[in-house]
């Protein structure tokens, strides 16, 4: 299956997360090396901005493909060939796909939408763009019949793929699972099919897969899920679970899941993006544990709460101190200093440390460290094999 990667454009679009050419160019050379096949630039025609990063990223990557985004008028088309030539470079052309769209949003027919279609893809074909994909627009709230209309009309002008939007993050997986397959029927095997899924309900990631299954080529997502509203499918989320799930799936990708956090961060960097908690693979605390229960368990078999593995996602496992930690956490760091105590000690530092620990809700395993060190070697407790300071 292959990855394209809309960071720059649909993640860079939303609020706060504006970046400059330079920065642009930056993270799409971090996605390249990761090994996405696409990286969207942007929006040529929208400012002299989003055509700079396209000519900086057009001249700079050497083995994904390039895309730029258009509305379906030949001044768009023309600003994205201008911006970034036509070597390498596909177009994706959005397509009006929803009746509430047409008519709320752009006012016009859809006698007009279908022809807007025919004449900016065969546009985009005479001006030498090898590569032309047409995005649905809100394809998940359109008729069929429209959808049917547009997607034949795509492809006899030359489209080399169709993308199905569900911009608005409204469909369920069966859903989405159903609208794929049936655009694939559509749909020679020589044209590719892409899932573009926004996360509103939460289900961009489930219906991205589905659509996968359903028969698309590809996925378009973002780094950390970023895009608009609730975001997009995130990139790291379906890379991880295909390293684990790919031949349940019959889905595979070669992007490099040990530096995606890297990227990550320096994108968070450039957009001045907090951390999130819980956020899976990237999230500060995605392998992260207070409670004693689950404490004990990784201490003695990291297997036991950790299915998705720190390590192949360039994360490192955090074992942090609260009061739902238990003894199990305190005799870990003990042993690590080297000291075995009476279980009278173990309780009194349980309860000074952990359960009437000062300095607010948690720590990190290493402070518990410096401090047990720090009173061990002060006190030279009873019982003391050893201590390491």
């Amino acid at each position: 299956m292959s990855i394209f990667d809309s960071t720059l454009r649909d993640g860079e679009q939303a609020p706060r997360n504006s970046m400059s050419p330079q920065e642009k160019r930056r993270m799409a050379l971090r996605l390249e090396a990761l090994g996405v096949d696409t990286v969207e630039t942007g929006f040529p025609a929208s400012s002299p901005s989003e055509a700079e990063a396209t000519r900086l990223i057009s001249q700079e990557l050497t083995c994904a493909r390039f895309t730029t985004f258009c509305r379906a008028v030949r001044s768009d088309i023309e600003a994205a060939v201008q911006a970034g030539g036509t070597r390498n470079h596909e177009v994706q052309i959005l397509a009006t796909s929803s009746d509430l769209h047409l008519r709320r949003k752009r006012q016009i027919s859809r006698a007009e939408s279908v022809q807007e279609i025919a004449d900016s893809v065969a546009f985009a074909r005479r001006l030498g763009v090898e590569y032309v994909s047409v995005g649905l627009e809100d394809a998940s709230r359109g008729a069929r019949d429209l959808l049917r209309a547009q997607v034949d009309t795509s492809i006899t002008a030359g489209a080399t793929c169709i993308v199905v939007a569900d911009t608005s993050g409204c469909m369920t997986t069966a859903e989405y699972s159903d609208l794929l397959a049936q655009v694939r029927g559509w749909m020679p095997t020589d044209v590719s099919l892409f899932t573009h899924c926004h996360d509103d309900f939460g289900l961009a990631l489930a219906n991205t897969v589905a659509g996968l299954q359903a028969g698309a080529d590809g996925a378009q997502v973002t780094l950390g899920g970023i895009g608009e509203r609730a975001g997009n499918a995130a990139l790291e989320q379906l890379v991880a679970l295909l390293s684990y799930k790919s031949e349940q799936f019959g889905l595979c990708t070669d992007v490099d899941t040990v530096n995606m956090y890297d990227a990550y961060t320096e994108l968070r960097g450039i957009i001045d993006l907090d951390l999130p908690r819980n956020k899976p693979v990237f999230g500060a605390y995605a392998f992260g544990s207070a409670a004693g229960i689950h404490q004990q368990g990784l201490l003695r078999d990291p297997a036991t709460y950790e299915y998705v593995e720190p390590k192949r996602f360039g994360r490192e496992r955090s074992l942090v101190i609260a009061r739902h930690s238990g003894r199990s956490i305190l005799r870990h760091v003990l042993d690590e200093l080297g000291v075995d105590l009476a279980d009278e000690l173990v309780d009194d530092l349980y309860r000074r440390h952990i359960l009437e620990r000062p300095g607010g809700d948690c720590e990190d395993i290493s402070e518990l460290r410096a401090r047990l060190a720090a009173e061990l070697a002060r006190t030279s407790p009873p019982r003391v094999t050893n201590c390491v300071v």
